[in-house]
């Protein structure tokens, strides 16, 4: 895009449907604008230059820098209202953050990883921003994965801006460089975003390198400007990055069609990376010394110097004493920042999850209504939290319709509630995380579907690198209490893609809490606690028991919360204890009966309930009065998660054991088709009653 001057602009753009648009756009550009960009695109040079040295010193351990990005993302951020829209910035993106109202101590804070540092607080590498009061939500090194939270709360503030005044309308700006729009989220995110028309501005900084990869090995074409052609919908804008003047007006154009609400726009912004990828990179090694120059040459800072010297913006004393006066308040920051306090190591566990209880009383009230299917008691308890919580919303794959998916669990909610909360959404697993962490951002509570948990694994980056660690890494200043329903399990035939557990993954990250109910009260109790939960959960539904008539329990009512961490002792007993949940809670009563019956010895058994946390105490108290222990579990013996429980048990309970800890999960296979094969690797009532009557022998 060529401007000729800074008055009268003619922005050319192209937009999705590939006709040219010509707009007589006026930009207006002050001195004092022009002075308050350049103060702060060489407050980010010289800051840069000040971390390296700190660097080399060895004050940090890691820098990664905005030289050559800083005129597009100053451009970029002098349209954005601070405090009203959102901003999901990439690592490069000082420059932005800085104009944004960040201050350069709090840089220097979270450069030095010191424990005073709003950013992160000394628990993430240098240049994941994040700040409250600028609506920046943490952000976090997966490249590409920021693009669903932006799109997610565009999904919030679109709805809001229908009944905003005019100037109160709120718009979203995500960015990365060209390298992550080659990730699966940024085009999810495209797709979000261009058929639901939200607000969001994307900025890709394009400096042709991905780490070392060269752009004509990433993208084709060359550009993702013409990648993006093919988003009906979606304005977009191909700028020189260097050049103040031309992203300026870019971008105020962008940000105007977003607030309008008339869709999306993409400004690809053409840069040079004056630094190697990060501190720890040599681009000497992939880049030529003729190619280095040419960058140094296209250096949008001098470009803008020259433009103010040659303009009569100020005098090259003025300049030099502006430039004076920045490297002193760098060097004041600095000063200032080293000596305040380190993290103290025993803060090493706190914000996993919240410290604050939810404000719900537990088990006030005893189900006793009509006898309820599981999926009947899900299916009130997410209508009953709808009608308590107005910023609920429920989506997932085919649940916004008649249909109610595919276990019809949700029927009869979209006409009830309103196909604005909810809704399907885009056959995309990670999308459905990743824009249920950008509501939830945005004040919302995501109570989204993953429709088999076999299909779990597209959204497993969203749920292990984002979802589970926002607290902590954000030092507790942000959360993402999303609540995600799993179907999951066998016994329905559904062979190896339709049967799989695996709740043995996600007891293994810091940050879950993790719900296996299995009968319909507790699953109604557990999941409206979920609800109010300020934490994620990830809340796994078998779908066996859907419709198991011995999965059936009382109703209860609206106030039954179930508390997480609280096993159910499903039955008493004194010769020996089955520790297990889900279906094979079940499987556990019926070789009970019968050990019972043909040796009068009687079984205790706890169902867990919930996985993450588990009950400890109720499983000491229980080895304690037994002496004896079968740990079952339908997922795959090794590595399921009664090896988990086994080893407690090992480690606390050791000299109350009079056998050894037996445990009995399905056999290290697929789950197979045919019911004879899916029968000998599953848990069965022959292979519970085997290992139990061995046990009770022992």
């Amino acid at each position: 895009m060529m401007l000729e001057n800074v008055e009268g602009l003619d922005i050319k753009h192209r937009n999705s449907n590939g006709l040219n648009h010509k707009y007589n756009y006026s930009v207006t550009i002050s001195k004092e604008q022009i002075l308050r960009a350049y103060t702060q695109i060489y407050r980010t040079r010289q800051l840069d230059n000040k971390l390296l040295i700190l660097l080399r010193q060895g004050k940090a351990p890691f820098h990664v820098g905005a030289a050559g990005h800083e005129i597009a993302q100053v451009a970029m951020a002098m349209h954005i209202k601070p405090g009203q829209d959102w901003s999901y910035p990439y690592y490069r993106d000082l420059a932005y953050c800085l104009e944004l109202g960040m201050s350069v101590e709090d840089v220097v804070l979270e450069f030095l990883a010191k424990d005073v540092s709003p950013i992160s607080g000394g628990r993430q590498m240098y240049g994941h921003w994040s700040h409250n009061d600028l609506r920046i939500p943490t952000q976090s090194s997966p490249t590409g994965s920021q693009y669903l939270h932006a799109a997610g709360t565009a999904i919030a503030c679109k709805r809001e801006n229908e009944l905003r005044k005019e100037g109160e309308k709120e718009i979203v700006f995500v960015s990365s460089g060209e390298g992550a729009t080659s990730e699966g989220e940024f085009h999810e995110a495209l797709n979000w975003a261009t058929r639901e028309k939200l607000p969001v501005v994307f900025l890709i900084e394009d400096n042709g390198y991905a780490i070392s990869v060269p752009i004509e090995e990433q993208t084709t074409g060359q550009s993702i400007y013409k990648v993006a052609a093919g988003y009906s919908g979606l304005t977009r804008f191909d700028v020189d990055g260097g050049n103040f003047f031309e992203m300026y007006a870019a971008a105020q154009k962008a940000v105007d069609i977003c607030r309008r609400g008339d869709g999306p726009c993409l400004i690809r912004a053409s840069v040079v990376r004056l630094l190697p990828h990060s501190s720890s990179d040599n681009q000497a090694a992939y880049r030529s010394q003729d190619e280095l120059e040419s960058d140094k040459k296209r250096d949008g800072l001098l470009r803008l110097e020259k433009h103010i010297l040659t303009e009569g913006v100020l005098s090259q004393k003025e300049l030099t004493a502006l430039q004076a006066e920045i490297y002193n308040k760098i060097e004041a920051a600095v000063t200032w920042a080293l000596k305040q306090e380190d993290p103290r190591p025993e803060s090493h566990a706190d914000f996993v999850v919240s410290a604050e209880p939810p404000p719900i009383s537990y088990e006030s009230t005893t189900p006793q209504g009509r006898s309820l299917f599981m999926v009947e008691s899900i299916n009130q308890a997410l209508a009953e939290e709808l009608e308590h919580n107005p910023k609920m919303m429920v989506y997932g794959e085919d649940v916004g319709n008649a249909k109610g998916g595919v276990f019809s669990a949700t029927k009869g909610l979209s006409e009830k509630f309103g196909k604005g909360r909810v809704f399907n959404s885009q056959l995309a697993e990670n999308s459905i995380i990743g824009t249920a962490v950008g509501l939830a951002f945005k004040g919302y509570k995501p109570v989204v579907e993953i429709q088999f948990g076999d299909y779990i694994w597209p959204g497993m980056m969203q749920i292990r690198n984002e979802l589970a660690l926002i607290r902590y890494r954000s030092k507790g200043c942000w959360s993402s209490p999303v609540v995600v329903r799993v179907a999951i399990g066998g016994y329905i035939h559904g062979a190896m893609y339709h049967s799989q557990n695996v709740e043995g993954f996600l007891a293994h990250i810091p940050g879950l809490f993790v719900v296996y109910p299995s009968n319909a009260a507790d699953a109604k109790g557990l999941l409206k606690t979920a609800c109010r939960m300020d934490d994620p959960v990830i809340f796994l539904e078998h779908k066996y028991l859907y419709r198991q008539g011995f999965a059936k329990s009382p109703e209860p009512d609206k106030n039954y919360f179930l508390p997480f961490g609280k096993a159910r002792v499903v039955q008493s007993g004194n010769d020996a204890t089955v520790i297990t949940y889900g279906a094979t809670v079940r499987l556990a009563q019926e070789a009970a009966a019968k050990i019972q019956e043909e040796t009068n010895r009687t079984i205790e058994i706890l169902d867990l309930r919930t996985i993450i946390p588990y009950d400890k105490e109720a499983i000491a108290a229980s080895v304690k009065k037994t002496g004896k222990v079968l740990v079952l579990h339908e997922d795959t013996l090794t590595q399921g998660f009664g090896g988990e429980i086994i080893a407690f048990i090992s480690e606390n309970c050791f000299e109350f054991l009079d056998a050894p800890v037996y445990r009995l999960g399905a056999a290290d296979t697929p789950v197979p088709n045919h019911p004879n094969l899916e029968l000998a690797v599953l848990p069965s009532k022959e292979s519970v009653y085997r290992k139990l009557a061995a046990l009770v022998a022992y």
